[in-house]
């Protein structure tokens, strides 16, 4: 099996080299390259798994490198380094994660071997089942190939749990589509849905994603509802993303209840979330229609909150039942007092407003603690667990029998 490749882009030789020898010891190749020019050409020829970034280099700053390796759709674990104070460290990773981008650390000049070599051992490249890294990223989306996909049924679901922060009882799932493609693997929906949403196919994908989604759920949690209630617990629900495109079908609404109706779901366990953005480009039509899903029982979430200029606008004006605190906020939230301030002011906003509180990006107990200690109700992310086909869940679920996903004294770590 071949060694994890770290490519480094760094103009300070002697900091390169550090960080090139904490690798090697770490049982990983390393490369330093002191220039942009040199790091793409590597980065082409050589795939890395890891990348250490520095943020200020003379030519190409590590800003624009990110953006850069965002359009590529570069999948390696990413480390910034740099000395610049820790404010603009964090609004450098929040830009990278804004990206799409796998920031699993941000290291202050000067630093330890010790703090380095944690990160890159906390990392995995493990990415999402059945991920062939190198053959995704060289794959080019088009529209024929888009409809390919949905005519042979190549979407398919996979769940994240949710769980309340207060008693780490599982609270549900969020459902996630994912593209099995015959020969470049298993492709993330990131690198996907802009394109559908440009051509017009979103309104197919979405009718496929939901049809999985509900199937699975009224298969093996239709009549949970009933023995919940009867335990004095709160049903488990299920979140299912939607487009922007799909706020302009008037009978968006009546297809969904009906569809409801034959599986025997109660619509209010349905959750659909949208970011802000989706709700703005008709202000109108958006405000129609959502209205009339709450209206037939369904809730929403607005997704991503805190991210957008309008957040304050659209949470007062459509009819929201949760507020999801963007995962970049979260998983920054050990290292930044801003993000833990952010945060804060979300689930306070939140609960004033009466909305429930979500949070997505949980990667320890730090920051699953953290949550609970502000309040927030919900959350998911690869510390509670990671997103799973269907029957994966079910195996999953068969070791928390009590509905405990976590120990309570994880909560305590």
């Amino acid at each position: 099996m071949s060694r994890q490749r770290l490519l480094i882009l760094d103009d300070d030789a002697a900091v390169a080299q550090t960080i090139a020898f904490i690798a090697e010891n770490a049982g990983l190749d390393a490369r330093i390259t002191t220039s942009s020019t040199d790091f793409f050409e590597v980065l082409e020829e050589w795939s890395p798994h890891y990348i250490a970034l520095d943020l200020i280099m003379p030519e190409m700053d590590g800003v624009e490198v990110m953006r850069l390796l965002a359009y590529r759709r570069c999948t390696a674990m990413i480390v910034i380094t740099s000395g610049v104070g820790s404010r603009v460290l964090g609004a450098a990773e929040r830009s990278a994660a804004e990206h799409g981008l796998n920031v699993i650390g941000v290291v202050s000049k000067p630093f330890s071997a010790k703090a380095f070599r944690s990160i890159l051992s906390n990392g995995s490249i493990d990415g999402p089942p059945g991920v062939n890294e190198d053959a995704a990223s060289e794959f080019v989306v088009c529209a024929q190939s888009l409809e390919q996909a949905l005519e042979q049924g190549q979407f398919e679901m996979v769940y994240q749990p949710k769980v309340y922060c207060d008693t780490s009882k599982l609270a549900g799932f969020e459902a996630l589509v994912r593209w099995h493609h015959p020969t470049a693997g298993v492709i993330l929906p990131d690198a996907f849905i802009g394109d559908m949403e440009s051509l017009s196919l979103i309104s197919r994908l979405t009718e496929q994603v939901l049809e999985q989604a509900l199937g699975w759920f009224s298969r093996y949690f239709g009549g949970h509802r009933e023995q919940c209630i009867a335990e004095g617990r709160q049903p488990l629900s299920l979140s299912i993303n939607i487009s922007a495109r799909n706020l302009l079908d008037l009978e968006f609404a009546d297809r969904i209840a009906n569809r409801c109706r034959e599986l025997s779901l109660d619509p209010t366990d349905l959750i659909f979330e949208l970011t802000e953005t989706s709700a703005m480009d008709d202000p109108t039509l958006s405000l129609d229609l959502l209205t009339r899903l709450r209206m037939k029982g369904f809730q929403l979430s607005i997704d991503d909150f805190g991210t957008g200029y309008s957040s304050m606008v659209q949470l007062v004006r459509l009819p929201f039942s949760e507020v999801k605190v963007d995962k970049s906020f979260v998983m920054t939230v050990r290292r930044s007092q801003e993000s833990r301030t952010v945060i804060k002011s979300i689930v306070d906003l939140g609960r004033s407003l009466g909305l429930r509180t979500s949070a997505e990006g949980v990667e320890d107990a730090a920051s699953l603690e953290l949550l609970r200690q502000v309040g927030c109700d919900m959350a998911q992310g690869f510390y509670i667990a990671p997103p799973m086909y269907g029957d994966e869940v079910l195996k999953w679920l068969a070791a928390y029998p009590d509905g405990v996903v976590l120990p309570p004294q994880t909560l305590d770590a």
